[in-house]
């Protein structure tokens, strides 16, 4: 069997500068801009580029993804899907079960506690995810519709920006 590969990867370091700001349109702050182009580059040298990336539609999401994405030289579109940000951790489960079965490794960019939540279901592995915190899951299916909750998949490797100097 095939096993896909699902990478989780939490949005990097948000601002707090502007306060009126509604939290789903919080900017990078100046380490998360430092932060996402270092976790692209790492994806390119683990040789774990997606087939595809998808994102919450909070702005520091949308960020990170679109700088991870540039730094990793990824060639296609950023998908942005609503339900990723604020409806737990089910909600990622049903994006990824609608994914096309021709891509092998799937990014999720999101947030906390939901991704925590997403590993731990995953993987039975209660795991700490800082901003811009990288996780690869290896799942052992050949087809997305077959993601479910209590899989019994595999964590593989865990990367945290600051571990990484």
């Amino acid at each position: 069997m095939n096993m896909k590969v699902l990478l989780i990867l939490r949005h990097a370091k948000s601002s707090w500068k502007f306060a009126e700001l509604p939290d789903h349109d919080r900017p990078l702050n100046n380490r998360g801009k430092k932060d996402a182009p270092t976790m692209g580059k790492l994806l390119v040298k683990e040789g774990l580029v997606p087939g595809i990336i998808i994102s919450s539609p909070a702005m520091r999401a949308r960020t990170t993804a679109e700088k991870v994405a540039k730094s990793s030289n990824y060639q296609g579109e950023i998908i942005i899907e609503s339900s990723l940000y604020g409806s737990g951790h089910e909600a990622y489960l049903d994006v990824l079960r609608h994914q096309p079965d021709k891509y092998q490794t799937v990014l999720i960019v999101g947030h906390n506690p939901d991704i925590e939540l997403l590993i731990q279901s995953l993987t039975g592995n209660e795991i700490r995810m800082p901003t811009c915190g990288l996780a690869s899951v290896n799942l052992p299916v050949d087809k997305w519709i077959n993601v479910v909750h209590g899989i019994k998949a595999e964590l593989g490797k865990v990367w945290r920006p600051k571990e990484l100097t």
